[in-house]
This record gives C-alpha cells, sequence and structure tokens, in this order.
C-alpha cells in the first residue's frame, strides 16, 4: 500500500516541484496540496493521509503558522506524521517542534530524496532530525556511515535501498537479485545489527547517516554473499 501524503507550501512553484518529485516514488501517492493553514485543514477533514509535509511559516490562512499551527495539528489530528520542510535554521524551534510531537524537520537545502527518505521513516515510525546530526558534524557517535557495521557489501547496499523507500521487489529488479535474495540478505543485516522491526530499521539508520550515504554500484550478480 501507497503512503498517502499531503502537501503544504505558500510557494507555488516549490509545491509543484516537490509534487513531482514525489509522484515519480512508486511507493508515495500525493493525494492533496494546501497553499495555507485554511486550505490544509479543510483536506484534512476530509481526505485521509498518512504523511504531512507541511512548511514551518505560511502567513495568511485561518488557522495561522508556525509553533501555535503545528501544535493546533497535534491536538486535532494526533495520530498524522508530520514533517517540517522548511528554510528556517533554528534549534530552539527544532527543539520546540521535537516537543510537539513533530516526526522530522528538514532544511529546504537539502536534495529531494532526503525528503523521500524522511517521509518513509516517519511512516515507519521513526524520528528524523539530520538538523541536528549536522551541528554535530556527524550522526550521533559515528563519523564514517559505515564504521563499526559488521555487514557485506550487498547487505548494507540494499538496507540503503530499502530505507530509501524501495520495495524488495523494486531491489531486486535494480540489483538483478532474485526478490528471495534480497530478502535473505535484509533479514540477515537486520539479525546482525539486533533490530527486529522495520521502523527500527529506519531509525537506526538516520541515526548512523548509513541512509544518506551514497550507495556504491554493484555488478550484476544474483548470488548473495
Amino acid at each position: 500500500m501507497k503512503i498517502r501524503i499531503l502537501l503544504a507550501d505558500d510557494h507555488p512553484a516549490l509545491l509543484s516541484g516537490i509534487q513531482h518529485d514525489l509522484a515519480a516514488i512508486p511507493t508515495l501517492d500525493v493525494v492533496g496540496v494546501a497553499r495555507d493553514s485554511g486550505e490544509l485543514v479543510g483536506l484534512l477533514q476530509h481526505q485521509s493521509c498518512d504523511v504531512l509535509v507541511t512548511d514551518y511559516a505560511m502567513p495568511g490562512g485561518a488557522y495561522g503558522d508556525g509553533l501555535t499551527f503545528i501544535s493546533y495539528l497535534r491536538r486535532c489530528f494526533p495520530t498524522l506524521k508530520i514533517v517540517v520542510f522548511t528554510t528556517l535554521d533554528s534549534p530552539a524551534i527544532v527543539q520546540e517542534l521535537a516537543k510537539l510531537g513533530v516526526e522530522s524537520v528538514l532544511g529546504k537545502i537539502n536534495e529531494t530524496r532526503h525528503l523521500i527518505s524522511a517521509i518513509h521513516a516517519v511512516h515507519a515510525g521513526a524520528r528524523y532530525f539530520p538538523s541536528e546530526i549536522s551541528r554535530t558534524g556527524s550522526a550521533g557517535h559515528h563519523r564514517n556511515a559505515d564504521e563499526g557495521l559488521d555487514l557485506t557489501k550487498r547487505e548494507l547496499e540494499v538496507v540503503r535501498l530499502y530505507v530509501g523507500g524501495q520495495s524488495i521487489n523494486e531491489i531486486a529488479e535494480q540489483l538483478h537479485r532474485s526478490k528471495q535474495t534480497i530478502s535473505s540478505q535484509k533479514t540477515s543485516a537486520m539479525r546482525k545489527l539486533g533490530i527486529e522491526r522495520d521502523a527500527d530499521l529506519f531509525r537506526f539508520a538516520y541515526e548512523t547517516g548509513i541512509a544518506t550515504a551514497s550507495t556504491p554500484s554493484s555488478e550484476t550478480d544474483a548470488s548473495p554473499e
């Protein structure tokens, strides 16, 4: 089942660009767009969605914007997963958003692939705050995304593609391996990492930085390592 997404931003060109990029991802379904808080609340009252991607500052709407509006969304739509996509770079605001229960805060300077990854992460139950990662210079205590990981090259490749939003079938097709091989490599990686749930795999991937590290190209070979 696809992840249903609502987009909200008061910049039409940016909104259109994000919608276009997300529409190309087979696991995502943009079910509505809004340009201010009033339009967004109207959509939320009539359209089911899994993840909301919203700007922080959208002046002029009936419900305001900023922390006041995010707090309203949290009270009225408590199960909604929220990704705040913003140009603001304020640690204090990020902390307040985290206190309100926002699952992710992502800067608009990031490439769209990071937004796509964040959507999949929060949908799986993880939280993603790369602004905190960038301020510490790395993800947590890991200086190298691969450092200390007892995974084979192919297991790491499968994990990166999976947390990037691709399904087992899509990964198998891309890497020219069988679905059984890809599934086994994902399972093996999770076992080595001591992870049982997909949500924890997403969380681990973002905390260590392996989710956003580049994925090396692989040779066409269906045999597992």
